[in-house]
């Protein structure tokens, strides 16, 4: 009993006993001795605040840190771990260099065809290209110099660019200001220099599948005519009332509206196929035209006005670089509100671009006569009303045809709006009724359904 008291209160200390021999598992730890605090010595005891400059954690005051040879690439890397690297660098190099030089050649090809097709356009038109305005001086700029002197500075003038890169393969441009003519949109689309496996990949698909088109260099240019809306497109501005005056003594630039076409014979089936307006027409060999290129059009009458000698001397020229020249006052696509089939009158031309810019003087023709194409039809477009019957009878039957659906659609509308108004009033009679009413309205509903479906059955037999 004193012992187990000592042992409680402390009061003396006896030596424990060592583990049995036959404890094997505490064997190891039987002649430990007891853990002791290690000594702290000054030099491991000082304040990382007491470390030299450029030393800041102290840590220069401890041994070197050996300069192992994890550190030392060179000597733990040799040349075969880079082979799979060595493969795939100059590939990717390679790349880098062709998406380069397919850039480049495109943007040179670009500037031949404009420095070709340029000197055109500036002779037709007060505008070409992007930009050419100037910028409107600041509050500063004002209040320092004055209005007049700040208004001078060359630094207002925004560039004329003539050509914009939409991408490595698309370049647009633009024109405005002439008469009977709003403007007219030129693109050009070249072949992916830059991406050779896409462009190749796209040829073989073009060559194998016919539904797929066969990817070609080309340029596409729309004349959009003012038809008579020179006032609303290019308002007068005040004070030039002398201007408004002269408008008004000229001829009018409204056009009737049809669709007339030259296309070339191997893509006729496609253009049909993908442009609403060309499938109003029907398709005509003419005798003045050369062998591989067929008109396209709404009236024996319009053809007569539209192929002009001029016309087909230039077509001549342009060869079978000629794809499509459109005459068109309808969507590309087929229309579904009655906006769509609001008439826009435009004219297209798409050529194939030559590989060397010395083969443009043959295109030149039929694109110079492209940008005078609105002042012969200003002239020679208005045509009899027998002439037209068919192209107005078309459009009316395609404007019935929208109203016609949107009459459905409303009436669809309409019905739905019935049916949810009388489920709604159901839903709420059903909620203010009791158990026993609710189970009679719809045994009552239940039998006149039945009543219904039984009627169907009769008037079928």
């Amino acid at each position: 009993m004193a012992g187990i008291v000592q042992g409680l209160f402390g009061g003396g200390s006896t030596a424990s006993p060592a583990p049995s021999a036959g404890d094997a598992d505490f064997a190891d730890f039987a002649g430990a001795p007891d853990p002791s605090p290690a000594s702290v010595s000054p030099a491991s005891a000082a304040s990382p605040f007491d470390a030299p400059p450029g030393d800041p954690t102290g840590a220069a005051a401890g041994p070197a840190v050996p300069y192992t040879k994890w550190y030392r690439v060179w000597e733990r890397t040799k040349p075969s771990d880079f082979y799979q690297e060595m493969f795939v660098m100059p590939f990717i190099l390679m790349l880098a260099l062709v998406h380069v030089w397919g850039a480049r050649k495109n943007r040179r090809k670009a500037r031949e065809w404009m420095a070709a097709h340029g000197p055109v356009l500036e002779a037709e038109f007060a505008r070409v290209g992007y930009g050419g305005d100037r910028k409107m001086p600041s509050a500063e700029s004002v209040e320092g110099a004055g209005l007049l002197q700040a208004s001078d500075d060359p630094a207002l003038d925004i560039p004329v660019e003539l050509l914009k890169e939409k991408g490595p393969n698309e370049f647009t441009t633009y024109a405005t200001g002439r008469q009977n003519v709003a403007f007219v949109d030129v693109k050009l689309t070249l072949a992916k220099r830059y991406n050779p496996f896409m462009r190749y990949m796209e040829a073989a698909m073009g060559f194998i599948f016919e539904s797929l088109p066969v990817v070609v260099e080309r340029m596409e240019a729309t004349a959009y005519a003012f038809d008579g809306r020179e006032a609303k497109l290019v308002p007068t501005p005040p004070g030039s009332e002398d201007a408004a005056e002269r408008r008004k003594g000229l001829p009018s630039s409204a056009l009737d509206g049809f669709v007339w076409a030259v296309v070339h014979k191997d893509l006729m089936k496609q253009l049909r196929d993908d442009r609403y307006d060309l499938s109003l027409t029907s398709t005509k060999d003419h005798p003045k035209l050369p062998a591989w290129a067929s008109v396209m059009t709404e009236g024996g009458e319009i053809t007569d006005a539209m192929l002009t000698p001029e016309l087909i001397s230039a077509i001549e020229s342009a060869g079978e670089a000629l794809e499509a020249y459109i005459i068109s006052d309808q969507p590309l696509d087929k229309p579904q509100k009655l906006d769509d089939l609001i008439p826009r009158k435009r004219i297209s031309l798409s050529l194939k671009l030559p590989s060397s810019p010395s083969d443009y003087a043959a295109t030149l023709p039929l694109f110079r006569h492209l940008l005078r194409a609105a002042d012969h039809l200003v002239g020679a477009g208005r045509f009899r009303p027998e002439a037209l019957r068919r192209a107005r009878a078309t459009r009316e039957d395609e404007a019935r045809k929208i109203r016609r659906a949107g009459e459905d659609e409303r009436a669809e509308e309409r019905k739905l709006k019935a049916d949810r108004d009388k489920k709604e009033r159901r839903d709420a009679a059903l909620k203010n009724m009791g158990a026993d009413e609710q189970r009679k309205y719809l045994e009552k509903e239940r039998e006149k359904e039945m009543r219904k479906s039984q009627k169907r059955k009769t008037v079928k037999g």
